[in-house]
């Protein structure tokens, strides 16, 4: 439908505001606003105003508009259409998507040259499947209207070529977190808020579907023999497959987004993750070459922070990365990535990450980034730092920065080397300078909520002075989060390695000033 010259396109407060008004007076004639009245309603203001909308535009005002089906006292405000409250109407309309499915995909089949059509172009193959759909609903007469049609030509197209219902929130960029619970329950992380959402697979077999094609994508496979998989994505993402028998309910699916934008550490600050005093600190900290642990707990920004934190190590130097599954992004020219390879059906060519960073000695490495550690690759990393590789990073797991020496202690028994605690100890004291603790907060924020300085062990007592903190205070509701972030003021035991690199008077305004 073209689009009429010279009009100015209306905002989406003023469609909606129009679609509305419709449903309303058609209520009154009689008609209930179902979600069909709603369809009806969007192929109306089409049709009346000579305006295409585009299909991700009716999507959103079936969304917006569907709180009618429940009657027009109810209806919530706009910015409340993507809660989990206002997702109670799509299950009817995924139910009937799905019937749909069932009634088309055979007869669709039938006309395609399935060897003809993987031998096109993504765009090709997708006409072709759209054509052979629309043929199939107009020979069997299905009463669909505009908004129906589009939806059964794009579910039907992702179910065949792409990730099928995933398909919707691997593009969308505010989701962060793709947990699937099984066919009928799938959440999303969206602005550190988890929220169930309106997608639905047709049953177990479905998920199950869709989790081999993603896989075997990356190169993996998923069976009863391989019941359990993490994987990299072609654009970064990590996913995790776990099926039956480990998954008692039924296969599931945990996908962590890869972000598209690097951010940098004053993006973290605008985003209130830190303060610019903390920021400031991190990039001399950066420049004088300290060791750095990134602890905290799962999802709580640690690889960004990292990757934001490691845009400040100067371009002439040559940077080893090591993962399990590679999500650093760093931005300098001299960068190799090493990723872990597990073992294969027969359970034989694992390359442990303990194994790749032994290698990494071996390429004279400037600094040496671990995406995580979690084993007794920790040692490994213990010596990297202690004997040359200053500038050196990673993150793990821990809830406070004392346990986070602690789980590296732990870590390096791991590693069957028998060291006396003191010599880990004492290994630990010169080797770590400072350990930065971040926290996903019930606000949906990810904040710094501290950065401290490795002293030294007093016996079994960590010794460490916290130059930086988040003070949080006393909140009147249980999703809000106020407090403040502080400059202790403790002047650091580097303050002699910051007057090497000529950084003194720049290390000591930036205490001084605060956070």
């Amino acid at each position: 439908m073209p689009q009429p010259p010279g009009l100015e396109a209306p905002s989406l407060d003023d469609i909606r505001a129009s679609i509305r008004e419709r449903l309303l007076l058609t209520a009154h004639s009689g008609a209930s606003p179902d979600l069909h009245a709603i369809s009806n309603a969007i192929d109306w203001y089409e049709h009346s105003t000579g305006r295409a909308l585009p299909r991700d535009l009716q999507r959103e005002l079936m969304r917006q508009l569907a709180p009618l089906a429940a009657g027009p006292e109810v209806a919530p405000p706009p910015d409340s259409a993507h809660t989990i409250t206002q997702t109670a109407y799509m299950p009817e309309f995924a139910n009937r998507l799905t019937g749909l499915f069932h009634q088309i995909v055979p007869e669709a089949m039938a006309l395609l040259d399935l060897r003809a059509l993987a031998e096109q172009p993504a765009e090709a193959q997708r006409s072709t499947i759209r054509e052979a759909v629309l043929s199939v609903s107009r020979s069997r007469r299905l009463d669909l209207n505009g908004a129906e049609t589009s939806e059964l030509v794009s579910y039907v197209v992702d179910d065949m070529l792409g990730f099928g219902p995933l398909e919707r929130l691997l593009a969308d960029d505010g989701v962060t977190d793709i947990m699937v619970n099984g066919p009928h329950q799938v959440y999303v992380e969206r602005n550190g808020r988890l929220e169930l959402t309106d997608i639905r697979f047709r049953d177990d077999q479905h998920v199950l579907n869709i989790a081999t094609r993603i896989v075997s994508d990356a190169g993996r496979r998923v069976d009863e023999t391989t019941p359990l998989v993490d994987a990299r994505l072609s654009d970064g993402s990590r996913i995790n497959v776990t099926i039956p028998p480990l998954a008692i309910d039924g296969p599931t699916m945990t996908i962590r987004k890869f972000p598209k934008d690097d951010l940098k550490l004053d993006d973290l600050v605008a985003r209130k993750g830190l303060s610019p005093g903390m920021a400031e600190f991190l990039r001399l900290a950066t420049r004088m070459r300290l060791n750095l642990l990134i602890s905290g707990g799962t999802g709580s920004g640690k690889t960004t922070l990292l990757n934001a934190i490691s845009r400040e190590i100067a371009v002439s130097e040559r940077i080893v990365t090591i993962e399990d599954a590679a999500e650093l992004r760093l931005q300098q020219p001299h960068v190799v990535r090493l990723e872990t390879r597990p073992a294969n059906i027969e359970g034989s060519g694992e390359v442990a990450m303990r194994q790749l960073f032994r290698n990494a000695l071996r390429m004279r490495p400037d600094r040496i980034i671990i995406g995580e550690v979690r084993s007794d690759e920790a040692l490994d990393l213990l010596q990297a730092m202690n004997t040359g590789h200053d500038g050196s990073m990673s993150t793990l797991h821990a809830n406070n920065p004392r346990e986070a020496l602690t789980r590296m202690e732990n870590m390096i028994a791991m590693s069957g080397v028998n060291l006396s605690p003191e010599f880990v100890r004492n290994q630990l004291k010169n080797a770590i300078h400072l350990i930065v603790q971040v926290a996903r907060m019930r606000d949906g924020v990810r904040r710094v909520v501290s950065i401290s300085e490795v002293v030294g062990f007093d016996g079994n007592v960590v010794n460490m002075q916290e130059l930086f903190r988040f003070r949080q205070e006393a909140s009147q509701t249980s999703d809000t989060v106020n407090g403040a972030f502080e400059a202790t003021r403790i002047m650091p035991s580097f303050l002699d390695r910051a007057a090497e690199h000529g950084l003194e008077r720049a290390l000591r305004a930036t205490l001084e000033r605060g956070a």
